[in-house]
């Protein structure tokens, strides 16, 4: 085998066109042999064409040149189909594993904790099985009030939740104009000055496009591109993130890796001096990607002086990954609509924004004939954010138990790429959520507020996981795994990251569960029950997803207030 031959994907021998021939294209297959391959040699079509008058052999010569352009034809045809399964086969490299040891799940807490100047880093630890299985990691960020996120990207799919408080995210596009742009009097004694072949000119600032971000913002993180984040809120601004090494974008390894553009992050890759891969204890020490050239080179690209060089390499930066920033940052971006009315005129352009959506739909329905690339929108304008906490937009919603929002790529098309979704969801007061499983895809659970109990079931009926999950935990739910969960006396609400930018979910309890699809007579033989039995089976959770205590768990809390 030659070094660059994968093993999944070995050379193929090509055969010609005089190889193969499809016996539909024959007029008769008695005249083929066993292996499907033309009988006859040139010679003998030569003899024979001899023998025959010019119009025969003319209809003759048609024939077999009809007949080569089938058999080549199909042998294309044959390769294409060849190379897309094979594209098919390889399309996510790292997700698969040759064991998941999942016969013990546990809640899963910050392993370790990175500080910096105005915020810190907390990091699960990446090593656990769960997570390994999953191909995940999970980070939450607190940024402190004037603090900012350093620039950097990641080799993999990153997408991050708005816990708390507001501020600004930026990321840069490869190729993408500088759409934001400020003249010299919006800057009022900070333009930058140009002196070159003795002409000096002011000019203001140009970036590329900023966005607000919000509590309950989903925001999303595409592989290589670089972002940063700063607090312009009152109090920390609070992230959680999930790191999808599984993306088919991440060309490495299962690690994290964070190429920080600036600072000298001073405790491990993701924000700090200190690396531990997968599997290894190994401690290595870098900075900002700049530091690995020399103060030459980067003079020379950057056309700068040698002091500013050393600057951009920041070895002396003691500050960490999360910056205090000293003055007003001041950043070319329209501001958010506050005030009276705000919500109502936001809801409506989102309302907008669905029919839109809905409209183009139908467009690419009417016209099924034209070939669509699946882009919705471009890539320096497309839309990376998207707020799931409005209450009015629930796919889910109980007025007696809580609702549940659903975010994937149909509705935020950049999650396609990501390979990842969302959901949010609030229960009420000892409200359950049916039992279920996601059909094709991980999910990963975090406990913003209250607590609950949760079980989860295993593919040969063991209980895998029977506890308490509690605030600012995790908990990894495999695919097909069965979770059930019912809020506690405080309530219940999480946000769970999914791996599948369309997550299908599939409830065994309630209405249009896998239960009510089945006919009675299944449900009878399969439990052994009364047909009785069957209809209660089926029909008494006439609710969808998220279900009320029921008038049993009601009286059971009775009994135990009257014990205490």
């Amino acid at each position: 085998m030659q070094p660059w031959q994968s093993p999944h994907n070995p050379a193929r021998h090509v055969p010609t066109a005089t190889l193969s021939i499809n016996p539909h294209h024959s007029p008769s297959s008695a005249n083929q042999n066993k292996e499907g391959s033309f009988p006859y040699s040139p010679i003998f079509i030569i003899i024979m064409a001899n023998r025959i008058s010019g119009a025969a052999l003319f209809l003759s010569c048609l024939g077999f040149l009809l007949l080569i352009h089938s058999c080549s034809g199909q042998i294309d045809g044959q390769i294409a189909d060849l190379g897309g399964s094979v594209r098919r086969h390889q399309r996510h490299p790292l997700r698969f594993r040759s064991e998941c040891r999942l016969e013990n799940l546990h809640v899963l807490e910050p392993s370790r904790r990175i500080e910096a100047e105005a915020g810190y880093t907390e990091i699960w630890d990446e090593n656990e099985e769960a997570l390994t299985c999953a191909g995940s990691a999970f980070t939450r960020h607190v940024i402190r009030r004037n603090g900012l996120f350093l620039p950097s990207y990641s080799n993999s799919a990153e997408l991050m939740y708005v816990v708390q408080g507001r501020g600004l995210y930026g990321v840069t596009m490869p190729g993408c104009p500088e759409t934001y742009q400020s003249d010299e009097s919006q800057f009022r004694g900070r333009q930058g000055t140009s002196e070159r072949e003795g002409v000096k000119r002011f000019f203001g600032d140009r970036h590329q496009k900023v966005r607000e971000i919000r509590e309950g913002d989903i925001v999303a993180q595409i592989p290589g591109t670089a972002f940063w984040i700063h607090n312009k809120g009152q109090s920390d601004l609070v992230l959680i993130s999930i790191i999808y090494t599984s993306n088919e974008q991440n060309q490495l390894d299962q690690n994290i890796r964070k190429f920080f553009l600036a600072g000298n992050p001073q405790e491990g890759s993701q924000g700090g001096r200190r690396h531990r891969t997968r599997g290894s204890q190994q401690e290595t020490k870098y900075g900002n990607v700049f530091q690995g050239f020399d103060d030459e080179l980067l003079q020379e690209t950057f056309d700068v002086e040698s002091d500013l060089a050393r600057k951009v390499k920041g070895e002396d930066d003691r500050r960490g990954h999360i910056v205090e920033v000293r003055e007003e940052l001041q950043i070319v971006h329209p501001m958010i609509e506050e005030g009276e009315g705000w919500e109502e005129r936001e809801r409506e352009r989102e309302r907008e924004r669905e029919r839109e959506m809905e409209r183009g739909s139908s467009r690419r329905r009417g016209s099924s004939s034209q070939r669509q690339n699946g882009a919705e929108e471009t890539l320096c304008t497309m839309r990376l954010r998207e707020n799931i906490d409005n209450p009015e937009r629930a796919d889910y919603y109980n007025p007696r138990a809580g609702r549940i929002t659903t975010l994937n790529s149909f509705s935020l098309p950049i999650l396609s790429f990501l390979q990842l979704s969302a959901e949010k969801g609030v229960l009420y007061k000892d409200a359950v959520v049916a039992p279920s499983y996601y059909m094709n895809s991980h999910a990963l659970i975090y406990v913003l507020r209250g607590n609950a109990r949760v079980q989860i079931a295993g593919d040969n009926g063991q209980s895998v996981f029977d506890g308490k999950l509690q605030e600012n935990q995790v908990l990894v739910v495999p695919q097909n795994f069965v979770v059930i969960k019912k809020a506690g006396s405080e309530g219940f609400e999480w946000v769970a990251f999914r791996t599948s930018d369309n997550a299908m979910k599939n409830n065994l309890a309630g209405r249009l569960s896998v239960i009510r699809g089945l006919p009675e007579d299944v449900l009878v033989n399969s439990y052994g029950i009364s047909r009785d039995d069957a209809r209660k089976l089926k029909y008494n959770r006439e609710e969808l997803t998220v279900f009320s205590p029921s008038s049993r768990s009601a009286r059971g809390l009775r009994r135990d207030d009257a014990a205490n």
